[in-house]
């Protein structure tokens, strides 16, 4: 067994739980909109078509924004087929996904299905194939009350109050080659710029989000950021970062560790923002928005390759999740959280069905992934401040990111109490954890679970929805505070 400690103090304070750290993301992907969020024909659909089984596990995930058209998907997308009737709207090929896109849903019903599921919406322009004039347009029509023509087609279809979306993302992954409209830093720096000036000509007051680097392996990674800010630094609030892990060859210890590639990445993107800063004698903060994360297994995908025809959200990305998924992202949101000073908005990609928490069938069941439950409970727990935590724990060696820790941890603190959200990244043995706890006061344990399984591939599905579910932590410890975590398992323990 291995022995691991770490102290609980209020004075470690790193900074307050941004509710948008649990943001999620619905793109036009695959089956993510349609027989995800929006099935008309569905026994649980709404009067707007929306799956009402989907809404209520949307809620219970515990989201707080979502990123919406995309993705690779808005980099093609012209935002007004997606308004007025349904039935005069025209079909389109994306070409991000080799698919036909059949726009019954749009930004009025995007926006109307945030405000069911109590989420903030958080839109993305076309910096690909469009550009500035598109983007003012699609915001005024958005955001302004009324008295101009776009403003009042908003109110003729049906959507009186303006959407008020705050938060805008300038284009996605635009250091991609492929991405529609791939630029270099310089040129999509020029055209941030430029569209960031003219929208806030219209609100001073949105929250821009200029795009960084879609992975830190890409070889612009770095010098993008540097160039990207140096275009719109006094324009923007955030750079974006995006990641994706999976186990590759069998190396599950690598795989368990993945957030270590995603400390780097932090790190690096706040250093190099705060270096564009200095040199431009500036002393706002750029922050993060790390709004692509997940476990995704994009070799899959990769090998597959695109649809032969034009299909209508057929079934792609559709990765089934285990257990070891679900700790490393457990892992992953560890590091968002540890990072909440700089990390001040986060999207899950995505919500349903494209490697997502939430699964559903055409017509019928909808189940949590094994990645829902790490997710939802941190949602649900984390509040107040995030103390860091710096745990005396043993280590091990891994192939892809050398010597990293077996404990990985958190904690939050409110008026309420404290929550500790661990993972044991061991293979294969326990890790007792012992907590100094005395500057909470005379605090015990009043809560530990902790989700695991025998079987470290072990997944759900709609026929065995519960096989891994969080469960009571029976091995608790009074005194002194002692908690065994399995291996390979996701631990939540609440003190008060």
């Amino acid at each position: 067994m291995h022995q691991a400690r770490l102290t609980l103090d209020p004075a470690f304070k790193v900074a307050p739980v941004r509710r948008r750290t649990f943001g999620t993301f619905v793109e036009h992907l695959g089956r993510c909109v349609y027989t995800g969020i929006h099935e008309p024909g569905h026994p649980t659909a709404d009067e707007d078509g929306f799956r009402r089984d989907v809404l209520d596990l949307t809620r219970e995930l515990g989201v707080s924004t979502v990123r919406y058209p995309g993705g690779n998907f808005v980099s093609g997308y012209r935002w007004e087929d997606g308004i007025g009737p349904v039935a005069q709207r025209p079909r389109r090929l994306d070409l991000a996904w080799h698919s036909t896109e059949t726009n019954e849903v749009g930004v009025d019903e995007f926006v109307r299905w945030c405000r069911k599921a109590g989420v903030e919406p958080m839109m993305a322009v076309n910096l690909g194939t469009r550009g500035l004039a598109e983007a003012l347009d699609l915001l005024e029509y958005a955001n302004h009350p009324s008295g101009t023509t776009l403003s009042d087609l908003r109110v003729a279809n049906g959507a009186k109050e303006p959407h008020d979306i705050r938060m805008w993302c300038l284009g996605n992954e635009m250091d991609g080659p492929w991405q529609t409209g791939h630029k270099t830093a310089r040129e999509y720096g020029r055209l941030a710029a430029e569209t960031a000036r003219a929208m806030r000509m219209i609100d001073p007051e949105l929250e821009l989000v200029a795009c960084g680097s879609s992975s830190s392996s890409m070889p612009t990674f770095g010098t993008w950021e540097a160039e990207v800010l140096e275009e719109t630094y006094d324009l923007v609030d955030y750079i974006s970062c995006h990641a994706y892990y999976q186990e590759r060859d069998g190396d599950l210890g690598s795989f368990l560790a993945s957030s270590a590639d995603m400390e780097y990445f932090i790190s690096s993107v706040v250093a190099t923002a705060d270096s564009v800063g200095a040199r431009l004698k500036s002393r706002k903060k750029i922050n993060i928005s790390f709004d692509e994360w997940n476990v995704w297994y994009i070799s899959r995908f990769q090998d597959a390759g695109a649809p032969q025809d034009w299909p209508v959200a057929p079934p792609l990305l559709e990765d089934h999740y285990h257990l070891a998924d679900a700790v490393t992202f457990g892992g992953l949101l560890i590091t968002l959280l540890r990072n909440s000073d700089r990390v001040t908005a986060a999207s899950l990609a995505q919500l349903v069905n494209v490697i997502a928490p939430i699964m559903t069938e055409p017509g019928g069941r909808a189940w949590r992934q094994t990645t829902f439950h790490p997710f939802a409970q941190a949602s649900r727990h984390a509040a107040g401040d995030v103390l860091r935590v710096e745990p005396d724990s043993p280590v091990y060696e891994t192939k892809a990111y050398g010597e990293v820790p077996l404990l990985h941890a958190v904690a939050t603190h409110s008026a309420e109490g404290t929550t500790l959200f661990a993972v044991n990244r061991s293979v294969d043995t326990p890790l007792s954890l012992e907590i100094d706890a005395r500057a909470l006061g005379g605090v015990r344990i009043v809560e530990a679970s902790t989700l695991t399984d025998p079987d470290v591939y072990a997944g759900n599905s709609a026929d065995e929805p519960g096989r891994i579910t969080p469960r009571a932590n029976g091995d608790v410890e009074a005194d002194p505070l002692r908690v065994l975590l399995p291996p390979v398992s996701w631990n939540v323990i609440r003190l008060a």
